[in-house]
């Protein structure tokens, strides 16, 4: 077949053919050298890829799908979802809180705000998870004192709060906070100031400003790194399995720690990680082109 393009010729023409048809040029479209280059890496990654794990027996795939709907494993896949679910939230709020005081203009919400991010910047996520879990041998009790009345509104033992599945979800959060909030401030901040100046002209009020002029712009800015850190949540949960929260990551181990197969069981794990982040990255990618709308063609 000849992988030509027709294209009119645009040039000026003789007088003699003036009154004919537009001449034509003819562009043969071929693929550049280069692009066979890659071509040809791409087709021997092909064959390394099912050579090495299609046609491998040693990843035993007939165990892989014996596990992958195993009760087991559904119910630490659950317990991981649900620990994403409230982590997520609680951290999305804490980090619209922190963003809030961060633009503020008073200097002690800005300079509380952070350092509350240097902090968990400097933090590792594994370290405050083990911090939380062990709180209580540094505050044994948790109370509230009524002043002059020497009467405690409430008084709880610590260990009784913070329990695995509290914990992770706390320390979770608190990562999420400090990272989130960075990201709000930079969304609002690409907001030209000019958007805001034109909303005061005409009258509007902060409230309706934020709604309906700043933060739909603020999103689209927002989505990509704000999704980003909500994937990296719900593979930061496998660090749950250092205090005992069991998860997918730690129900796998603890099945191929009596069945000995671990790579088929490490694989399941992988897969579930694999399938919901990439139905995370869709859910991204359909917020992305709603609120492109006007801005990408």
């Amino acid at each position: 077949m000849n992988n030509e393009t027709v294209y009119p010729l645009t040039a000026a023409r003789s007088d003699d053919n003036i009154d004919g048809p537009p001449a034509t040029l003819r562009i043969h479209a071929r693929p550049k050298k280069s692009d066979w280059l890659w071509y040809g890496l791409f087709g021997v990654a092909l064959v390394l890829f099912y050579q090495g794990v299609i046609d491998n027996p040693r990843w035993q795939w007939d165990v892989v799908a014996h596990y992958f709907f195993n009760a087991r494993v559904l119910a630490g896949l659950a317990n991981t979802l649900i620990l994403t679910a409230f982590a997520s939230v609680l951290g999305l709020v804490l980090g619209g809180i922190v963003a809030a005081c961060r633009m503020a203009e008073n200097p002690v919400l800005r300079g509380a705000a952070l350092t509350y991010i240097w902090i968990i910047r400097a933090t590792p996520t594994l370290a405050m998870l083990l911090f939380l879990f062990f709180i209580s041998a540094l505050v044994p009790r948790l109370y509230l004192p009524i002043p002059l009345l020497n009467v405690n509104l409430f008084d709880i033992d610590t260990s009784n709060v913070i329990s695995r599945f509290s914990a992770a979800m706390i320390g979770l959060a608190i990562y999420l906070g400090g990272h989130s909030a960075e990201i709000f401030r930079s969304g609002l901040a690409a907001v030209d100031k000019g958007q805001r100046e034109a909303c005061k002209a005409m009258g509007m009020s902060d409230l309706r400003m934020m709604w309906h002029v700043v933060i739909p712009q603020a999103v689209r800015v927002i989505i990509p790194p704000l999704a980003n850190e909500l994937i990296t949540m719900f593979k930061n949960t496998s660090l749950a399995s250092v205090i005992g929260y069991v998860e997918l990551l730690t129900t796998v181990q603890l099945i191929y720690s009596t069945t000995f197969e671990t790579i088929p069981l490490l694989t399941v794990a992988c897969l579930w990680y694999l399938l919901l982040t990439s139905l995370a990255m869709c859910g991204q990618s359909l917020l992305e082109r709603r609120f492109g709308k006007g801005v990408q063609r």
